[in-house]
């Protein structure tokens, strides 16, 4: 055997001990988690991609055969892709459609039109035949007072044990980090909207 063949199979024999390493720390990490619940996920931090990720989550629950809803906070009227896919694989919508709160100028519009969507979202948290929700950009609602954290906390705990919940949005209260089984926050590196590009049909909506 050569050098090089030697020093082939020395570097092949590390590597699989490496990995024979790592899948022994995988599998006590598998053979460890036995507890089983809902989840609930928050996907928060500035970057684009938060939504994207929560109905990532629902398409995967509906490919499985599950029952999904997900209500829309910050949403205007316009097409929505999520939408036109999920609502014809039987996924419940609610929708604010106020669009962006500089754009309705009123916190009691606004107010009114989250409290509208949050009566749905406590119907569907009291659902034990819906396996996974998602409340996209609920958030800014628990931010900018038009939803109460307490309610928000309360009808979150009260919910089926089997149930997973998806909150996204900037800026999530601790108290939602500190409860979620699951956090991921979206750090923005940059924006093709900073440089002037226009938002794109099926990229950005």
């Amino acid at each position: 055997m050569s050098n090089e063949q030697q020093d082939l199979s020395y570097k092949d024999q590390k590597h699989k001990e490496r990995q024979q390493k790592v899948k022994q720390e995988v599998d006590q990490k598998i053979a460890a988690a036995q507890e089983e619940k809902g989840l609930l996920l928050v996907i928060t931090g500035n970057g684009k991609g938060k939504s994207t990720s929560g109905f990532g989550t629902i398409a995967r629950a509906v490919g499985h055969g599950k029952q999904c809803a997900a209500a829309q906070f910050i949403k205007g009227t316009w097409d929505n892709g999520e939408r036109n896919l999920l609502e014809k694989l039987g996924v419940e919508f609610q929708v604010m459609a106020t669009g962006f709160t500089w754009e309705t100028q009123s916190k009691a519009t606004d107010t009114a039109a989250a409290q509208a969507v949050w009566q749905e979202c406590k119907r569907m948290l009291a659902d034990e035949s819906l396996d996974v929700i998602l409340f996209d950009e609920l958030t800014y609602m628990v931010s900018y007072g038009y939803i109460e954290l307490d309610e928000v906390v309360e009808a979150l705990n009260m919910r089926p044990k089997m149930q997973s919940v998806i909150i996204t949005g900037r800026g999530a209260h601790r108290t939602l980090i500190e409860m979620a089984d699951t956090v991921s926050e979206v750090k923005s590196v940059k924006h093709a909207f900073e440089s002037g590009v226009k938002a794109l049909k099926g990229i950005d909506w």
